[in-house]
């Protein structure tokens, strides 16, 4: 495992275990926010979190730099707690905050793996990974709107 994945699986990693201690907390008296929130903590914050991670590690042509690193993994958490902070609350501002830094995040994403199509024989030879990658992407960038639709038409 590359040095640069290991932060991003690590941080995936706790946030499922999060979401399994909070789901096991609402257990006795779900909500909706609750349920909302365990799902998100588990899927957005933990899996994504690591699959991008583990996507950018193997696709990366040029080693990617801890500062890109840094920035993906603040950025990431970040917008995703504020995300989870504005929902909570019902801040609507809170949660397009946090929606905009997703979408900067994944653009850093992207360019972390630029030139990988055709510069890299093995990942050339392997486009799948490349088309699951941006698939992943763009699965999240057209997540966001519809999420901070949702957030908005919600009564708190």
């Amino acid at each position: 495992m590359r040095s640069s994945v290991r932060p991003f699986a690590l941080i995936g990693l706790a946030c499922v275990i999060a979401g399994g201690l909070a789901s096991a907390a609402i257990a006795p008296r779900p909500t909706e926010h609750g349920a909302w929130a365990v799902a998100y903590l588990v899927l957005i914050c933990g899996v994504a979190q690591a699959a991008l991670g583990a996507g950018q590690g193997t696709l990366a042509v040029t080693p990617v730099t801890p500062r890109l690193v840094g920035a993906e993994l603040f950025g990431w958490n970040l917008g995703n707690a504020a995300v989870i902070a504005g929902t909570l609350s019902n801040t609507h501002v809170v949660v397009y905050i946090g929606g905009a830094i997703l979408v900067v995040v994944l653009a850093l994403f992207v360019y972390g793996v630029r030139g990988s199509d055709a510069t890299d024989a093995v990942v050339a030879q392997a486009s799948w990974v490349v088309n699951t990658f941006r698939a992943l992407v763009i699965v999240l960038l057209i997540s966001i709107p519809i999420g901070l639709v949702l957030a908005t038409l919600r009564k708190g």
